[in-house]
């Protein structure tokens, strides 16, 4: 099997010839038919994220085919496709996992981070968090929801009854959740870098009712915010335009350090809150609801060959939507 391996942080991806381990009794083995890039990769590659497992094949927005099943798998069959989303295994028994909060268990494991990825012709992963993709979308449209959408989903419920809600850095996972926050009939303020025309087009595009970069005021206080940019100086910048009682929703697994700001910013119990992993839970209603919207994708395809080139155009800011990488 080949796959795009990083080697050591900070360095290029690189293609190799991969031996594959043998299946545990809850794995299946996953024949890759796409599998999107996310920013969170980006926070693995460049080393941002602390003692991923080397070498590593990243990559966690896997859509493919099970041609494999472990011996105590079942409900899933040969032939069945399925998507691989970033929580890949919980222990299941902690206070976090009986609770139904399995995305804070301690012991966690994580696709492309510390299991091997989607950057490959091929993936092994538990089928326990494996899930069955909506027959509407084929495999390279499907592999963004499996981070972009879930975790912009969930970062949506965080929210709560907000409106009003913002949204920092308008990439994969805001334009999906635009289009579930409008078919909840929601409004959406976009902010994007400075003069990035292109994204605030994009951003009007997929519902937002008001776009401009985030220097800009938006016309009305917003109630929630939500920030899917890894900038920690936009909280403060978020907190100011906040009604009474709002939210901002650090949506990142990776953030740069919030500068401080005056308290009475955050008074009036205004909050803020973080978003980590996901849950199962978030991954069956979501990919319920996507059909129904229909959430649409956009999507820019790239030969599996060419990781570091989406990875590159994705670190500069040079695309609208996702990058899918195809073997």
């Amino acid at each position: 099997m080949r796959g795009m391996v990083l080697e050591a942080t900070g360095r290029p991806l690189v293609l190799r010839d991969v031996t594959e381990r043998v299946l545990e009794p809850t794995e299946v083995r996953i024949r890759v038919q796409a599998c999107a890039v996310c920013r969170t990769d980006l926070h693995v590659v460049d080393g941002e994220l602390p003692d991923p497992k080397l070498p590593l094949i990243p990559g966690h927005e896997i859509v493919g085919k099970i041609d494999m099943l472990g011996s105590e798998v079942s409900g899933f069959r040969i032939g069945q496709r399925v998507g691989v989303p970033w929580l890949g295994w919980t222990c299941g028994r902690c206070k976090f996992c009986v609770s139904g909060r399995e995305n804070l268990c301690k012991s966690a494991r994580f696709t492309g981070y510390t299991l091997d990825g989607g950057y490959a012709e091929a993936v092994i992963a538990d089928a326990r968090f494996c899930f069955g993709i909506p027959d509407s979308y084929d495999d390279i449209a499907a592999a963004p929801l499996l981070c972009a959408g879930l975790i912009g989903f969930r970062c949506l419920r965080k929210t709560g009854e907000a409106n009003r809600i913002g949204i920092y850095g308008f990439g994969a996972a805001a334009h999906i959740i635009t289009q579930v926050a409008r078919y909840q009939r929601r409004e959406i303020y976009a902010f994007t870098r400075p003069d990035d025309e292109a994204a605030q087009k994009f951003a009007l595009r997929m519902g937002a009712v008001w776009a401009g970069d985030i220097n800009e005021h938006p016309p009305v206080k917003l109630e929630a915010a939500i920030i899917f940019a890894s900038a920690g100086e936009l909280v403060p910048i978020a907190l100011e335009r906040l009604e009474r009682g709002g939210v901002v929703v650090c949506g990142g697994i990776h953030m740069s350090d919030i500068p401080s700001f005056p308290y009475v910013n955050l008074w009036q119990e205004r909050a803020i809150v973080s978003v980590a992993n996901l849950t199962r839970r978030d991954a069956i209603e979501f990919l319920e609801l996507a059909p129904l919207v229909p959430v649409r994708t956009e999507t820019h395809e790239y030969p599996l060959t060419d990781a570091n080139k989406a990875l590159g155009n994705l670190r500069s800011g040079k695309l609208t939507g996702a990058a899918v990488l195809v073997p």
